[in-house]
């Protein structure tokens, strides 16, 4: 778990400590992918993934790693991204990689994935020239994904087990006020709805189709 942890650290901070043909640092990665200042939580996925516990297992090729983004086999919370709505993607890549394939399995990715109508083409990506220790390449795909509500409703049914019992309380009143449980479980529940809500828009049918030029 922390080899995990490193790795994405390593690729998130990778365009302040090396050069790369198309390096992006963290503001561009919170500017491009957070539309609304609440729904700044970010799903993370590596590729290669497994091959960071288990050497033995042979090197995924670049095309396959982009589709393992996607997967939820490589995502780094129990979710699964292509089954609700992308508001945003972003994609860390490191090593020898050309434009031209990274356009490519965009294009590919673009066809698979579930976009709100909004921001069809709110892919960020940046290249950073210097690979992942022991590997060629590597991937970090970091979406603004309506299936965290999933993680947030769970959290919130959890909570409220315990809560309708003052389970643990007694602890914490010594140093705060109990109504900020209420308080942040309301904020945590605002959260789902507002991902919720997102997830169930749908284009609207009286905006004029844009015409081409030619």
């Amino acid at each position: 778990m922390n080899n995990v942890i490193a790795h994405v650290l390593s690729n998130l901070t990778c365009s302040m400590r090396f050069e790369g043909t198309l390096n992006v640092d963290l503001n561009e990665i919170t500017m491009n992918l957070v539309p609304y200042p609440k729904l700044h939580f970010l799903v993370p996925g590596l590729a290669p993934l497994y091959s960071l516990a288990d050497v033995r297992l042979q090197p995924r090729s670049l095309d396959q790693m982009f589709k393992d983004c996607l997967s939820p086999d490589n995502q780094l919370i129990v979710s699964s991204p292509m089954d609700h709505m992308y508001i945003a993607m972003g994609l860390m890549i490191r090593g020898n990689v050309a434009f031209s394939d990274v356009n490519r399995n965009i294009d590919m990715m673009k066809k698979k994935m579930n976009t709100i109508y909004w921001n069809q083409e709110g892919f960020k990506y940046g290249i950073c020239n210097v690979p992942s220790l022991g590997q060629k390449q590597s991937i970090l795909s970091l979406s603004n994904n309506t299936c965290i509500k999933d993680t947030f409703l769970e959290l919130t049914n959890r909570f409220d087990k315990l809560y309708s019992r003052k389970v643990y309380v007694h602890h914490y009143k010594e140093y705060i006020d109990v109504s900020h449980f209420d308080e942040a479980i309301a904020n945590v529940k605002d959260l789902y709805s507002m991902y919720d809500e997102l997830e169930r828009m749908s284009e609207p049918e009286n905006i004029p189709k844009l015409k081409p030029l030619i």
